[in-house]
């Protein structure tokens, strides 16, 4: 394992919640440990704090940034979609910092690996859409975890997803084929201008895509390949790709 002084330093972008009374930042522990582990890179966690903190600040002092999954929804409204079923969960402040940071990031070549949620701001910061239940969807498979379930079984593995045939998902796994796990009810609709689809399950929904003409890496799954990422060598191959990454564009000077 590299030493701190030697690891990239990566964003991770906060969700917003309510704990009782109070708001409180959060980010969970998982994406951390996948940072720190599998990328062996340095994870900070970036705060959700509103209009007042200019996000797009930090990214001259970043390496990578990393945007996880959350149980909250993307507002519709940013896709033109229609409102959300009553009680569904939001986090505007943070809709607000991740659809402000992605364009500037990947304008500047840092380094963007993007779970879940992440995937699903990814394609709406690109003028996409999505299903809010796929589940619901004609055609597609129930994508969403049993909550009942222990949770090594919740985050075990689920469906086969499909490699685009000389994509970044094939030539990192040397597969043409992975099986992950699958814990989510939105999805891909439309996808976004300017990205390539990079992994499909066997119902056709999008589960990978990455950014055609960016400079730097990127890649957005609908997986969470931070789960136990070093003992998955699939999930772990993401990581490291994003780490190395990392460290070239720290090594050239940000």
């Amino acid at each position: 394992m590299k030493p701190v002084s030697e690891r990239p330093l990566v964003g991770v972008v906060s969700d917003r919640r309510m704990v009782d009374i109070h708001p409180f930042h959060m980010v969970g522990e998982k994406y951390l440990r996948g940072v720190w582990d599998g990328a062996e890179a340095y994870p900070v966690a970036l705060p959700s704090l509103g209009e007042d903190f200019e996000v797009l600040e930090l990214l001259g002092r970043l390496d990578g940034l990393l945007l996880t999954g959350s149980p909250s929804n993307v507002e519709p409204h940013h896709y033109n979609g229609p409102p959300s079923e009553t009680g569904t969960w939001h986090d505007p402040e943070r809709d607000r910092n991740t659809l402000a940071l992605i364009p500037a990031a990947l304008a500047a070549g840092l380094p963007l690996l993007a779970i879940c949620r992440g995937f699903q701001e990814m394609n709406v910061a690109f003028g996409g859409t999505l299903h809010q239940k796929v589940h619901e969807v004609s055609g597609y498979h129930n994508h969403k975890e049993d909550p009942n379930d222990p949770i090594d079984v919740q985050y075990g593995p689920a469906h086969e997803v499909f490699f685009t045939k000389d994509g970044l998902l094939q030539s990192l796994s040397g597969e043409d084929s992975a099986t992950v796990n699958s814990l989510h009810a939105q999805g891909v609709d439309r996808l976004g201008d300017g990205l390539a689809v990079e992994a499909r399950a066997d119902d056709g929904l999008i589960e990978a895509f990455v950014v055609r003409d960016a400079p730097g890496f990127n890649l957005s799954v609908q997986w969470h390949p931070e789960w136990r990422v070093r003992e998955n060598p699939f999930y772990l191959s993401l990581f490291q790709a994003f780490g190395e990454a990392c460290r070239s564009y720290k090594q050239r000077g940000r």
